[in-house]
């Protein structure tokens, strides 16, 4: 029989029981979100006993960049994960030969540190600033510069002397096919599509051909027409007003130029404020009657707005 000091009522074995089921189970809604961190985050590598996770050969990738795109993502992997293992090493053995103590590395190492200051705080101000309101008000006023503009659809024939481009003109004149001569007689790349240019402004070709494809009406053919690549025979398609790309065509464009437009004004905001010495120029001089002028970015590109696909 089972001495009584030993025995546990079973109404208390009841409640142990349930108070370790429900102190393992909150142990381990507890310890999931750790191990998911762990797992997102894993030690891939140990280097004399420093570790090597995967957010080390992320940050790597990025900075190698160009000199992995080639690769698919296993190899890519392996290879920055080698490189990590190598520079773990080397910079071990650079340490023990008291590199970091030279005067030399300590500039480099303070250039390095401004260099990535800079970098994260100009990337932060650009992305602040490319919101979706700000690049559609971009979009908005390059769009009604292009609307106005106006573009023709045109083809040519190009040889190199004015007596070719004269019998060809000759022989348009009879009724030849102005594509299949294009592709007979032309020596322009564009000759096997029947010498077809698309859509274009005037100011995307040399100023003697937009002169006279500006001046001709559809369907009409031009006389000879010199230009520095030899002599054209011109015939327009199409005149219309130039539509603008849509907003996702050049999103990605307007998107860089809002940033980088926005990291220029900072740091022109920036100069502004610091007192900058120049000791590598003459002191400029104050002009009493006029006051100096404040510092100004330079200009930002403008985005590039491509223009229509040909049809």
């Amino acid at each position: 029989m089972t001495p009584a000091s030993n025995a546990v009522p079973s109404g208390l074995r009841a409640g142990l029981l349930s108070a370790a089921v429900t102190g393992c189970l909150a142990f381990a809604l507890l310890a999931t979100p750790v191990a998911r961190a762990q797992d997102a985050n894993p030690v891939l590598a140990k280097v004399n006993g420093a570790e090597i996770r995967q957010s080390d050969v992320d940050l790597a990738e990025q900075e190698l960049g160009p000199s992995l795109a080639q690769m698919d993502p296993a190899t890519k992997k392996e290879n920055v994960l080698a490189f990590l293992i190598d520079m773990k090493i080397v910079a071990k053995a650079a340490e023990d030969k008291k590199i970091q103590d030279n005067a030399d590395f300590k500039k480099r190492l303070e250039f390095a540190r401004n260099r990535l200051l800079m970098d994260d705080v100009l990337s932060a101000e650009g992305k602040a600033a490319t919101t979706d309101a700000a690049m559609k008000t971009v979009y908005d006023e390059a769009a009604k510069q292009i609307s106005g503009e106006q573009e023709v659809h045109a083809r040519h024939i190009l040889v190199e002397t004015e007596d070719e481009a004269k019998a060809v003109a000759e022989e348009l004149k009879k009724g030849a096919d102005f594509a299949e001569l294009a592709k007979k007689k032309s020596k322009d790349p564009g000759a096997s599509d029947g010498g077809d240019l698309g859509f274009f402004t005037k100011d995307q070709m040399v100023p003697e051909f937009s002169a006279a494809a500006f001046a001709l009406e559809p369907g009409k053919i031009s006389e000879p027409v010199k230009t520095q690549f030899g002599w054209h025979i011109i015939k327009v398609e199409e005149k219309r007003n130039r539509k603008p790309p849509s907003f996702d065509q050049v999103k990605a464009q307007i998107e860089q130029y809002v940033a980088r437009k926005a990291q220029s004004d900072y740091v022109s905001k920036l100069r502004q404020a610091a007192k900058i010495e120049r000791m590598d120029q003459p002191a400029a001089k104050p002009d009493a009657a006029k006051p100096a002028d404040a510092a100004k970015p330079a200009d930002a590109a403008k985005p590039a707005t491509p223009a229509p696909a040909k049809k």
